[in-house]
Order: C-alpha cells, then sequence, then structure tokens
C-alpha cells in the first residue's frame, strides 16, 4: 500500500508498504528494521516478531522513544505482548504491537506530530 503525507523532508517516514517490502523515504526493506525520525537501521539481527524479548528492544530503547510500536502481520506476536509490554511500561515507554500497516500509518502521523516514537518494523 502506498501512503502519502504532506511531509517534512526532515523526518524520515514510510512511503509505502507491501508483503516482505516497507518503503522508507525511498529506501525498500526487505529484512526486520528499526525507524525513528532520523535513523533507519537495517541491521537489526531479531528475524521475527515472535523473536521479541527485552535484549531485542535494546536497540529500539537506546533511542530514547516515550513510544514503540511494532508492526507485524503475526498474529500470535500480536497476542503475545503481554510480558513485554510490562516490561517497557516499566520503563516509562509505551509499547504498542500492531498489524505492519497500523503500525507504519501510526509511525507516520507521530512523527510528523513531533513525538519521540520508534518503530521496529516486520516486512
Amino acid at each position: 500500500m502506498r501512503l502519502a503525507l504532506e511531509n517534512d523532508p526532515q523526518v524520515l517516514s514510510v512511503r509505502g508498504y507491501a508483503p516482505g517490502l516497507i518503503d522508507v523515504a525511498g529506501q525498500l526493506v526487505r529484512a526486520p528494521c528499526i525507524l525513528s525520525a532520523e535513523r533507519l537501521i537495517t541491521d537489526w539481527p531479531v528475524r521475527s516478531a515472535a523473536e521479541l524479548d527485552e535484549a531485542a528492544l535494546a536497540p529500539i530503547l537506546a533511542l530514547r522513544p516515550t513510544l514503540v510500536l511494532i508492526g507485524t502481520d503475526s498474529a500470535a506476536a500480536q497476542q503475545a505482548g503481554g510480558g513485554l509490554r510490562r516490561s517497557v511500561q516499566a520503563r516509562g515507554v509505551a509499547l504498542e504491537i500492531m498489524d505492519l500497516g497500523a503500525a507504519c500509518r501510526t509511525f507516520n502521523v507521530l512523527v510528523q506530530e513531533r513525538r519521540e516514537v520508534v518503530a521496529g518494523l516486520f516486512p
């Protein structure tokens, strides 16, 4: 799906997504990645959302977000986030796990609002 917004050119955003692919500011990403307003990290060693734990979230939390979005099409990962959510919230950070499309759209809106959001995306 192609996303079209009036975007601030200084802020990274998701331009589109499809199964196995995310377009971040014109760069096509085919593997799990971390995205903030200023950085795209493509060497995240987590291969699937099912692998998410505190150690896997460490590079995301190092960017000091107030909100973490995880975008995945894995229904099991979306439902299994309870313990991880509590652990992250204990650090004062909100964690939301949702389908990839919702995460991409939500990230774009929040980043344009200058919110401190970081997304972990699984194409």
